[in-house]
């Protein structure tokens, strides 16, 4: 049986509906990338006594507020949904005393799947716009900020592959753990128990020290960035930069590195969900109709 066709039923059925979820998503983050522009377009209109930059500030924040508003309303109504009928679909099928320890960990897991459909899938598309949005508009304001910014990029993707890898292991490992856990306490055994959180523990902990790691060593290279961006703009041979445009550049700069924060996280969870998805299907009786 293909490894996703559990899920994939379900998101068949629900296309239209993530469809129109994801596009109002999308809406949502072009109306706040086009904030911190339109910001320093305000400031430097102000500062010349025209208001016409604040009124596009105005509406395009209207237009973000309105969208995020409804997507977020909607999501709650979509994705509950969707787990719903996944979760029941997949406890709803036959098995054998032998199963049942994996089983009860299916509603854990499900959830985790529907989580990255409703949070990290959104959380992935909000990096690239402030990844890739960013350096084209910082493009507008100064190329050698951009150069800047672009090389950082390649030594935070490997890291982050490198923290991927060792994190898919130890979450691999913690799962293993956890299908085991209604055969552990059934069997009544104080000191087994005690050595099966330990172990749960001693997981989670190392999962944390991997993420501790990850952050310091993506936080310098954010710092590169920032300084570097910092000392190139303030050295233009003389050249004037206009309040507003410092104002936006530096936002952007920002924006560019929270989105290079969260690519190690895209990449640990990315191969999470692989995981979880491949002890669904392994769990999954492929002779079950839809409901």
């Amino acid at each position: 049986m293909e490894q996703a066709s559990p899920i994939r039923r379900v998101l068949t059925e629900y296309r239209s509906k993530l469809l129109l979820t994801y596009s109002l998503f999308g809406l949502e983050m072009i109306g706040s990338l086009l904030r911190p522009f339109l910001l320093g377009a305000a400031v430097d209109g102000l500062l010349a006594g025209h208001y016409r930059g604040l009124f596009l500030l105005s509406a395009v924040h209207v237009f973000y507020l309105v969208a995020g508003t409804v997507r977020h309303m909607y999501d709650t109504r979509t994705f509950s949904a969707i787990y719903t009928v996944y979760v029941t679909r997949l406890l709803a099928q036959p098995a054998g005393a032998e199963e049942l320890s994996r089983r009860s960990a299916l509603s854990t897991l499900a959830r985790q799947v529907t989580d990255f459909l409703e949070y990290d899938v959104n959380y992935l598309a909000e990096a690239f716009y402030n990844i890739f949005g960013s350096l084209v508009l910082l493009f507008i304001y100064d190329r050698a900020v951009v150069s800047i910014c672009l090389g950082i990029l390649l030594p935070v993707v490997l890291l982050g592959r490198q923290y991927g890898r060792k994190a898919a292991r130890l979450n691999r490992n913690q799962f293993d753990e956890l299908e085991r856990q209604v055969d552990i306490i059934a069997a009544q055994d104080t000191e087994v128990i005690v050595g099966h959180y330990r172990r749960l523990r001693s997981f989670q902990v190392r999962i944390s020290d991997l993420e501790a790691w990850n952050f310091a060593s993506t936080e310098v290279c954010v710092l590169i960035a920032v300084a570097g961006s910092l000392l190139v703009s303030t050295h233009a041979g003389g050249i004037s930069i206009p309040l507003g445009s410092i104002i936006a550049m530096y936002t952007y700069v920002l924006r560019f590195a929270s989105g290079l924060e969260t690519i190690p996280y895209t990449i640990q969870r990315l191969g999470a969900l692989r995981d979880i998805l491949r002890r669904v299907a392994a769990t999954s009786s492929p002779a079950v109709a839809p409901a």
